[in-house]
């Protein structure tokens, strides 16, 4: 019974990353948008390590990206630094450490705060499910 729990949940944790990803709008003057948030271990995380989790986004080139806000059920917000930040001319990855958020199911979410032409922004969320487990 568990493992089929599991299955039906990575099927929809699949299906909400792929249509999370299937925004067609041109970005707007300044914006910077997230598209995806890449999960180590298929998001079997053991708990208390830190795993390094990638974020893709694309902008116009001119945001600059200050802080990274992660939110999960259980620990609440926190904010991180965002690490091995690569802008691109359209599209760009940054790198957060995070771990799992209890020995549970959890659907971690992420926005970042960015600065564009002189004004502090917040860009859309990304989110995936992540399943603690105990060693």
């Amino acid at each position: 019974m568990r493992s089929i729990l599991i299955t039906v949940l990575i099927g929809v944790a699949v299906l909400l990353a792929i249509s999370s990803c299937a925004t067609t709008e041109p970005l707007r003057e300044g914006e910077l948008r997230l598209l995806r948030m890449q999960v180590p271990e298929n998001g079997n995380l053991i708990l208390g390590h830190p795993y390094k989790f990638n974020i893709s986004f694309e902008s116009d080139g001119s945001a600059e990206i200050t802080r990274a806000v992660c939110l999960c059920a259980d620990t609440g917000v926190r904010s991180y630094k965002p690490e091995d930040v690569r802008y691109g001319s359209q599209r760009g990855n940054f790198s957060l450490y995070l771990g799992a958020c209890s020995a549970d199911s959890q659907r971690l979410e992420c926005y970042v705060e960015y600065v564009s032409d002189g004004k502090k922004r917040r860009s859309n969320s990304v989110f995936s499910l992540i399943y603690g487990v105990l060693r």
